[in-house]
């Protein structure tokens, strides 16, 4: 799968399940809406990933990381509360942003090579 596929499915997928995350909670928290604008600027970078720019694949690469790092303690309170909705919206975020890691770092590798 190309790396800008995954990317703009990923940013889909963080826009629409931190919202839904929001609009579930019985004590909605303004920080749901943290996964929201890393979708929207991962969404706002996939024309350059389309086009091969190297500076918005990096970057898609950070934000990619940030949000990983920073799903972990929402999973950890999710997993406190016993709220499996939100651990399973939690654990569908993370899942997706492991495979676009691969799948972004399987593209760099290839460029490499490509370029070699």
């Amino acid at each position: 799968m190309k790396p800008f596929v995954v990317n703009f499915i990923y940013a889909i997928l963080l826009i629409a399940l931190s919202l839904w995350g929001y609009m579930a909670s019985e004590s909605p928290s303004p920080t749901a809406f943290i996964p929201t604008a890393f979708g929207v600027l991962l969404l706002a970078l996939t024309p350059g990933m389309k086009k091969e720019n190297k500076v918005a694949a990096h970057v898609v690469v950070v934000l990619t990381v940030l949000v990983l790092g920073g799903l972990v303690k929402p999973l950890t309170g999710a997993l406190d509360r016993a709220d499996n909705m939100a651990i399973a919206r939690i654990i569908v975020m993370m899942a997706w942003g492991v495979i676009a890691l691969a799948v972004y770092v399987k593209s760099f590798v290839d460029a490499r090579r490509k370029k070699a």
